[in-house]
């Protein structure tokens, strides 16, 4: 949606205030009168002592890290310049390489729905102060920090990790946008029950940002929508973890077809991914970037790196058991059932999966909801872009209809395929999408040969089954 230049003022984004407690670190920040404060509450973190092991000034680096990405999204208020206040000493040409290259590419999408091609993010009103202190060690002996949200792809990841006798802990954070804590964590503690980690973690966020009714209230602002940069928020709010407890990697599951664009915007002469914080690209950059200048023993990757869904969620075919404990929507978990998450997850279960593990999940046919046809065109390429959501590809949407055809679905959305997309040729998509791919991936070489035969076999199976069809 395009939304008319405005003519208010120049806006300031600043950080005003980073305050911790033993188990809590709260972010303020502001764009002119307007603000925001963010908590990160921690279990099993003493930040008092984490200070006593690393030094304070160390510390501050991390708390100023976890402040500078979660003030990220308020790039989408438009502000003309960031104002770091009283840490911009720590203000490093790494560090704002970083910044605003995460701010160009995760709100691209932004950018595109309010018409803006030629916003690249607000200037700092600081100079880069030098290189700034190097990373620490912790000279940690535990293994996978894994990140579990609580979807196909945490349930996979987990399966991946006990079969390959992978050492790991889980690490499960609840965000107020997402409702109250307790039934995020309860969720997320069913599927991990189905796991074997030696250890769980726990944080809990409460910000009041993207809750706020400012967009509605405030129309001089001219946006009509806001957002953030989750993943590499994230990654930076996990480092206390890394310091409290040694683990040597922060593992992700995100599948291949994060790389993949939605579409190409040629009005800013570049793609929009919607995923963009889960692609490749920027796990290389974040990995690197915590290496150098935080904690240079723990790395960061994802696990699922070289798998598309359809073998993600062949993982899953020996798990039936635990599926009704994934959960993936965004908008009211488990599941709306009217979200394009929710749709996607629908049309690739029901492509792989038996129907009567699928269909009491979902409780209804969503091929068949008026308000999901739109995802669903979108999907198999019938739109501008596909949808904005994290999804696969067009090509992986339409072998999964072309299977659910095979299998005797019916619905509205399994009409429109059947009138409006040629058959695709099977044979082709399932070369490109069921298959292991390693190359150039940054999983460690000891874990890749604990995981990779199980993917191997996942695939093959899918291949067997596409051939009974």
């Amino acid at each position: 949606m395009s939304v008319a230049p405005s003519d208010a003022p120049p806006r300031r984004l600043r950080l005003e205030g980073i305050h911790r407690s033993r188990h809590a670190l709260t972010v303020r920040y502001a764009v002119d009168d307007l603000r925001f404060s963010t908590s990160y509450w921690y279990a099993g973190v003493d930040l008092p002592r984490l200070e006593a092991r690393y030094g304070a000034a160390f510390m501050e680096k991390v708390y100023f890290h976890i402040a500078a990405f979660e003030f990220n999204g308020a790039v989408t208020l438009r502000p003309r310049t960031v104002d770091l206040g009283p840490w911009k000493h720590l203000h490093t040409p790494a560090f704002e390489e970083l910044w605003r290259t995460v701010a160009r590419h995760a709100f691209a999408q932004w950018r595109y729905e309010h018409d803006l091609p030629d916003y690249t993010g607000p200037a700092f009103t600081s100079r880069p102060a030098g290189p700034g202190a190097g990373p620490v060690t912790t000279g940690g002996g535990r293994e996978v920090l894994l990140f579990c949200g609580g979807g196909k792809d945490s349930l996979a990841t987990l399966k991946l990790l006990r079969h390959g006798g992978v050492p790991h802990g889980t690490f499960v954070y609840s965000h107020s946008v997402y409702g109250t804590a307790g039934p995020q964590h309860a969720l997320a503690d069913r599927l991990i029950d189905h796991g074997a980690p030696e250890h769980r973690h726990r944080a809990w966020i409460q910000a009041d940002f993207l809750d706020s009714p400012v967009a509605r209230l405030y129309p001089e602002l001219g946006v009509d929508g806001l957002a953030v940069a989750e993943t590499p928020a994230s990654v930076f709010a996990a480092v206390p973890l890394l310091l409290a407890h040694g683990y040597r990697h922060l593992v992700v599951g995100h599948e291949r077809g994060a790389n993949t664009a939605n579409l190409v915007w040629r009005a800013a002469g570049e793609e929009v991914n919607h995923q963009w914080g889960k692609s490749r690209a920027a796990q290389l950059m974040l990995d690197a970037y915590l290496r150098a200048e935080l904690v240079a023993d723990a790395g960061y990757f994802s696990l699922l790196e070289p798998l598309h869904d359809a073998v993600i969620v062949g993982l899953l075919r020996d798990e039936l058991h635990a599926l009704p404990t994934a959960h993936s929507c965004n908008v009211r978990k488990p599941w709306c059932r009217r979200c394009a998450k929710c749709a996607y997850v629908w049309l690739t279960y029901l492509a792989y999966l038996p129907r009567e593990a699928v269909e009491p999940i979902f409780g209804e046919n969503l091929f068949d909801v008026e308000e999901n046809q739109v995802w669903f065109r979108q999907m198999l390429g019938l739109d501008e872009h596909s949808p904005f959501e994290c999804v696969g590809e067009i090509g992986e949407a339409r072998l999964a209809f072309e299977l659910c055809r095979r299998k005797g679905c019916t619905g509205r959305a399994v009409d429109l395929y059947t009138e409006r997309v040629p058959r695709p040729d099977v044979a082709a998509l399932a070369d490109r999408y069921l298959r292991v791919d390693t190359a150039g991936t940054t999983i460690p070489e000891h874990v890749l040969r604990c995981v990779v035969p199980q993917m191997t076999a996942a695939a093959a199976a899918m291949r067997r089954s596409l051939g009974e069809l």
